[in-house]
């Protein structure tokens, strides 16, 4: 049974948020504020991360960066907030998804789910008891576009010898552009089989996508490796 934490403030919310998580499966502990969610996770380690931002005592971005300093536990920001710049800063300071308010306990349970199959070994609640886990996928081998090298075994992506910090989904996406160098990948197969979310709104790979340009040191306007194909998707190209 996987664990989940919830950090919320508010005490009706809170309670609704265990009660929807308990429903399907998980084991939920919780807290209150941000201090009380870090004793928490590093007392006693759990599974995944459900952070409300406003929080009483912390900033709730303030709260992920010091879990990030203590944990690699998945965390998936609950917000109000739907500023792509402060989505984007959440996405930076570690968190691997995040959820804008309102959102149903179905959005909440399957954004769980969907975090769980991705960061970490541990089934998501309701996966039949003794399923096998899905087959690690081959190796991939490292790709050099352009000054970009893009190493998906080690993790790595570097820039003209200057090495790239990514989050964990800008990684996964920029790998799987770099296997696919020159073709054309629609937001859709990128929610599929990046996300592995294909019901998804497209603004996910926006957000992400304007943030790997930043780090690339380009803008949508002005592209220099990630090109977008209007109506039809995005693909990573050496720059001319």
């Amino acid at each position: 049974m996987p664990s989940v934490l919830v950090v919320e403030d508010d005490p009706s919310i809170r309670q609704s948020l265990i009660e929807v998580l308990a429903e399907h499966g998980y084991a939920v502990r919780s807290a209150g504020d941000g201090f009380g969610a870090l004793r928490e996770v590093t007392q006693s380690p759990v599974d995944a991360v459900v952070l409300d931002l406003g929080l009483p005592d912390l900033d709730g971005g303030d709260a992920l960066r010091m879990i990030r300093g203590i944990s690699s536990v998945p965390v998936l920001v609950a917000t109000a907030r739907d500023d792509e710049a402060e989505i984007i800063k959440l996405l930076n300071a570690g968190a691997d998804d995040y959820l804008v308010k309102p959102f149903s306990g179905g959005q909440l349970v399957a954004r769980l789910s969907a975090v769980l199959r991705r960061t970490s070994h541990v089934p998501p609640a309701g996966a039949p008891a003794g399923a096998p886990m899905a087959p690690a996928a081959e190796p991939l081998r490292p790709t050099t576009v352009g000054e970009l090298a893009v190493d998906p075994g080690a993790r790595t992506a570097y820039l003209a010898g200057r090495e790239l910090r990514l989050t964990r989904r800008e990684f996964d996406l920029l790998a799987f552009l770099a296997r696919h160098t020159g073709q054309v990948v629609s937001k859709r197969r990128l929610l599929t089989e990046v996300w592995r979310e294909p019901y998804v709104d497209d603004q996910t790979v926006d957000v992400h996508l304007s943030s790997l340009r930043r780090k690339l040191g380009e803008r949508a306007a002005a592209p220099r490796y990630l090109l977008t194909v209007r109506g039809v998707g995005i693909k990573l190209v050496a720059p001319r």
